[in-house]
């Protein structure tokens, strides 16, 4: 069986059981998977499931219309109106799509866009249904949209290249064509290859190659050249592949930020033929260029995977503005530091480039990253901590936080069919989560139920700037207590996605708004009685107790009454949810929830006296574990150690005391602290060269 063939498999298996887990339709929950995917990719903001499908009767022949979904307001989405449409069908073989099969399905968004726009059609939609909402939210914002997308996202085998390819225009409004196919979803899945056949034709797209001067040796580990691109030309790429040029993590930073900068839209504006001397300019990454040689010098003519990793706001900027600019956008120029980094090299080495590259700005970059301390320490407690058998389960488990895409698959497909079986077992995929989804949890928890609304990728930026405060100096704080909180969180979390589903007073629609308002909700209430919920339980038990979920669904009937019935004016009720006035409104609403909600609740003091209970256990594991590795290295490695050390001067007097004491095993034996302290010393001489490996195969 292909590679391909297997994907296809298991990402069935997949949507299926998260249908199955969280009452869904399989096309539902394909499409909440998607949504993920498109968003992280940068091929939207944000993902809104509005389905409408129907028929109208034109002359002889009958049009069909239907969308699954929208990328968010355009008014929000630098004026790009983002349709989606997905086809998902079990089939034991991969399925294979065609152009015309392509031009059918997007034959059907167009249509909706068409009738959106006819006010006979929309007055033929029930109200509050969430076709009504996508048709009028098209109509009102109309005269604003810039750009139309079409993406199609089928779980078949697509034999057409169409990816931001142009397709007419709508009104003078230009319209692009998108596919993401199965192929495309298992590399994005299974290596985080969100950038595939992102090629840049500066030549033949763009107006023509940019000069460049190569700035590395024949010896450089990367190849490297110094360009300067004309405003114009940087804009029309932007135009054309958006979000998707920039690297991820820049992408959530700028999330946080604002896209636009004022002070560099002053500059485009105002002095535009300052602008070279006031920027900064980008640093740009690409797998492969090809280059030819000029009369002037060397030219790029084409880049493959190019990504922005700093200066994605002077990109945006310059988008933004090229309009209002004007003839002056003939006088803008960046400059670009371009490295070539091969396929094998970009997962490690483009995001560190990223990185470094924004290291300097004053919000701290480094917390949009997945090797943030913070990410790291989540994920090393998640491969050790054990969860409880639990009321429904028949051994214990552990939870996978994937701090970076791809790491769950890449980590299966290592084992062998037996290892599989066991690791299964192990990290089952019920409890597999993302970065995305704890930020879901915790923003939730912090009483942001509109910031999560507005989709993963804004809700992580929101989060990541509270990550430095959470962290704190030295991250103490995110121990074994905060990680049994997070993992409650979670587990009630999707259990109310599962039971809102189910309930008979849900009308479809809004569920994930319905899910974070109501938990949102009974947090806050429960914290204006000075109390707080007992998550020690629901971790102990793996399960929301019956008494929570009952005041959880009192508060989610009550979460859908509001965000179904907005201020007069408003009909999109996805984009009410998205608003800090409906949680306002909602926070204020006085509910009455059954009396046992009272039996879940306690006082903080309680709680804290119980995480301090299980810190306490965790500094024993930890001293016991630190003495067992101690004794197990042996005298002869410590004295290996306490030579290395103090022959580099890296050993402070304390230290070189310490493994003294070590390396006179078994005569001397290390107390537990000194043991500790001998393991965090062994540390700092490896970050420092020290190899561990080596000093044991010399003994």
């Amino acid at each position: 069986m292909s590679d391909l063939a297997d994907f296809h498999q298991s990402f069935i298996a997949d949507i299926q059981g998260d249908a199955d887990a969280l009452g869904l339709y399989t096309q539902e929950a394909f499409f909440e998977k998607v949504g993920e995917i498109l968003t992280e990719a940068g091929e939207i903001d944000q993902c809104d499931y509005a389905y409408f499908q129907g028929s109208e009767q034109q002359g002889r022949r009958v049009v069909h219309l239907q969308v699954s979904g929208y990328g968010g307001d355009p008014a929000e989405s630098d004026g790009v109106l983002s349709l989606i449409l997905c086809d998902f069908q079990i089939t034991p073989e991969v399925r294979l799509t065609r152009g015309a099969d392509l031009k059918a399905q997007f034959n059907k968004l167009v249509e909706f866009l068409r009738h959106a726009r006819r006010e006979a059609f929309r007055e033929s939609l029930e109200e509050t249904s969430l076709g009504a909402g996508l048709a009028d939210l098209i109509n009102t914002r109309w005269n604003g949209i810039e750009k139309i997308k079409l993406i199609f996202v089928t779980n078949s085998d697509n034999r057409a290249k169409v990816d931001a390819m142009p397709a007419g225009n709508i009104d003078d409004k230009p319209v692009t064509y998108n596919v993401w196919d199965l192929k495309r979803l298992q590399a994005f899945v299974e290596q985080g290859k969100a950038r595939a056949d992102l090629t840049i034709d500066f030549a033949e797209d763009f107006g023509g190659g940019i000069p460049v001067l190569k700035a590395s040796g024949s010896d450089a580990a990367l190849e490297s050249y110094i360009a300067v691109i004309p405003g114009s030309q940087l804009a029309a790429i932007y135009d054309k592949w958006g979000a998707r040029l920039l690297e991820s993590n820049v992408r959530s930073f700028l999330q946080a930020r604002g896209n636009v900068n004022k002070g560099i839209r002053k500059t485009i504006l105002e002095e535009p033929h300052m602008f070279l001397a006031y920027n900064n300019g980008l640093a740009a990454t690409a797998e492969s260029v090809e280059l030819a040689p000029t009369e002037e010098g060397l030219v790029i003519t084409k880049a493959d995977n190019l990504q922005i990793v700093n200066g994605g706001q002077t990109t945006a900027s310059i988008h933004a503005a090229r309009k209002l600019a004007g003839e002056g956008l003939k006088d803008i120029f960046v400059q670009m530091k371009l490295s070539v980094v091969p396929p094998i090299l970009s997962d490690t080495v483009v995001p560190r480039i990223s990185e470094f590259a924004n290291s300097q700005n004053k919000v701290n970059a480094a917390d949009f990253f997945a090797n943030h301390p913070f990410h790291i320490k989540i994920e090393e407690l998640s491969r050790k901590i054990l969860a409880p058998v639990g009321i429904n389960g028949y051994r214990e488990t552990k939870w996978f936080y994937e701090r970076a895409r791809g790491q769950y698959a890449d980590e299966r497909s290592k084992k062998t069919p037996a290892e599989r079986k066991k690791w299964d077992a192990e990290f089952p995929r019920r409890q597999f989560f993302t970065k995305t989804d704890l930020a879901k949890f915790e923003n939730t928890w912090s009483g942001k139920p509109h910031m999560v609304s507005l989709g993963a990728q804004k809700n992580f930026a929101d989060f990541a700037k509270t990550i430095e405060k959470v962290w704190g100096k030295n991250g103490a704080r995110i121990n074994e207590a905060w990680y049994r909180h997070l993992i409650s969180k979670a587990i009630i979390f999707r259990k109310m996605e599962k039971l809102v589903s189910a309930q008979d007073w849900y009308e479809g629609g809004y569920r994930a708004n319905i899910v974070t308002y109501a938990i949102a909700k009974v947090a806050r209430d429960a914290a204006e009685r000075d109390l707080v919920v007992d998550l020690s339980r629901v971790w102990r038990s793996q399960d929301a107790p019956a008494t929570l979920e009952g005041a959880l669904l009192v508060a989610a009937a009550e979460a859908q009454e509001a965000i179904t019935n907005p201020p007069e004016g408003i009909r999109n009720m996805s984009e009410w949810a998205k608003k800090q006035a409906c949680w306002e409104a909602f926070r204020k609403r006085e509910l009455s929830y059954p009396e046992e909600f009272g039996d879940i609740l306690i006082e903080p003091e309680e709680a804290k006296s119980e995480d301090d209970d299980v810190s306490d256990d965790e500094n024993l594991t930890k001293s016991v574990e630190a003495q067992t590795r101690v004794f197990e290295l042996g005298g002869q490695f410590w004295a290996q150690a306490k030579t290395w050390g103090r022959s580099n001067k890296l050993l402070s007097p304390s230290e070189y005391g310490v493994l003294d004491v070590c390396s006179k095993m078994p005569t001397r034996i290390p107390t537990e602290k000194q043991s500790q302290f001998a393991i965090e010393v062994l540390n700092k001489l490896m970050e420092n060269g020290f190899r561990e490996s080596e000093a044991a195969a010399a003994q």
